[in-house]
């Protein structure tokens, strides 16, 4: 019984931040890569960040520089600290963790992030 619930959403002027956080219950995430999917209105789901295990980290162009993942395996707990936020940051933010290519991964059910003045 593994859930992943994502938190830290909401309404946010242009410029600001937010820190969004994945909290895993039902299973370790310390051997798992761990990501951060964002899906805007009319558009396909992206990926924004991802980081491994080892925690080796990627970003979408759109968001280098300005959104950071982390993790913390104690807490079973994945982050996105997102600065300089725009616009076009606005999406359903959603939280993933990758399993074996056998296996069907996990997903959370999304935050909404809403950039607007």
């Amino acid at each position: 019984q593994v859930q992943l619930v994502e938190s830290g959403g909401g309404l946010v002027q242009p410029g600001g931040s937010l820190r969004l956080s994945c909290a895993v219950s039902g299973r370790s995430i310390s051997l798992n890569a761990m990501a951060w999917y964002r899906q805007a209105p009319g558009k396909q789901r992206e990926l924004a960040g991802r980081i491994t295990s080892g925690g080796s980290t990627d970003y979408a162009d759109s968001v280098k520089g300005r959104f950071t993942i982390s993790r913390d395996n104690v807490k079973n707990t994945v982050y996105l600290q997102m600065n300089s936020l725009k616009p076009e940051d606005t999406a359903v933010y959603y939280c993933k963790m990758e399993r074996s290519v056998w296996t069907l991964d996990y997903w959370g059910q999304g935050t909404q992030v809403t950039v607007s003045s």
